[in-house]
């Protein structure tokens, strides 16, 4: 398993290998424009070149960039959707540009609405995005937490999403330990997870699966609340390497979204951690090595 971390990237998008390279993390997220702000960043085209010859220097494994959380494709409202789509394109493009492994990304609310109803928007918005997206650059979309009305809290949500989307060869998705547990699925259990791994490989398939959020979780199991916490410090604590250690999830690239020691996000503390309860939990897990299908980023 790759273990790193969403790093800032202040000063040009290439310096978020040598962030990354600091704190000692094998794969890198990066947001490519301010995360809570529509106006994308004006990125210089030798910043995409140098963060491609720093990620081989640094020997940088996997690389997604998150697309803004503001974006919601689902939305009524034509403004917010169309500012959406034109959002997450030109995360898509930016992250071509870099040669990232993916984008991941929030699909959004349909406020009541429905599910169903939310495909008329949600699918057509998501056509244009795959569109641009690269032989090497895929669309993953990630499993949330929340109220009700958020879109993809659950594996049947995602696996609806797939199926709208006629399975496109470069359609993923993201699976977040937080997420997955304040949404009930409890990760720290083996045999659960075992089950939730299962029905992604029924309903989408393992390959699909190209990327992992290793958050620790402030908000208790199936409480549909969203709040990251430091590896170790919130209530899923050393059981999250039951998560880390699964056979099947083993060869993925798996990114820190937490607080960091200082609550500026991840730090080299942090990736410390994770990997010493990766290593831990690797030694103790119960029924030995799997292979997983395809090919993983």
């Amino acid at each position: 398993m790759q273990l790193g971390a969403h790093v800032s990237t202040s000063g040009g998008i290439h310096t978020a290998i040598d962030r990354i390279e600091a704190i000692g993390g094998d794969c890198v997220q990066i947001f490519t424009q301010s995360p809570r702000a529509w106006r994308p960043t004006n990125h210089d085209p030798a910043n995409f070149e140098r963060f491609k010859e720093r990620r081989a220097e640094a020997r940088i494994g996997g690389v997604v960039c998150h697309a803004v959380y503001l974006i919601n494709l689902a939305s009524p409202n034509d403004d917010l959707y169309e500012k959406s789509v034109a959002a997450l394109e030109n995360t898509v493009d930016v992250a071509s540009g870099i040669e990232a492994d993916g984008v991941v990304f929030h699909v959004g609310s349909h406020q009541g609405a429905g599910f169903e109803v939310s495909l008329k928007r949600v699918v057509p918005a998501l056509r244009k995005a795959l569109k641009r997206c690269s032989e090497t650059t895929w669309l993953l979309i990630e499993n949330t937490a929340g109220t009700g009305d958020t879109i993809g809290r659950s594996i049947d949500e995602l696996a609806a999403l797939y199926d709208a989307l006629d399975a496109h060869e470069r359609l993923g998705i993201c699976l977040d330990s937080c997420h997955l547990y304040a949404s009930g699925y409890d990760v720290t259990n083996r045999a659960e997870l075992d089950r939730l791994l299962g029905e992604v490989d029924q309903r989408i398939g393992l390959e699909r699966l190209r990327a992992l959020h290793v958050n620790d979780s402030k908000a208790p199991l199936g409480s549909n609340r969203d709040r990251h916490d430091n590896i170790g410090e919130g209530l899923i604590g050393e059981e999250l390497g039951v998560f880390l250690s699964h056979p099947k999830l083993q060869g993925l690239p798996a990114y820190l979204e937490v607080p960091g020691t200082d609550g500026h996000g991840p730090d080299a503390e942090q990736v410390r951690k994770l990997k010493e309860l990766h290593a831990r939990a690797m030694k103790k897990r119960p029924g030995g090595s799997a292979r997983r299908p395809g090919k993983s980023v």
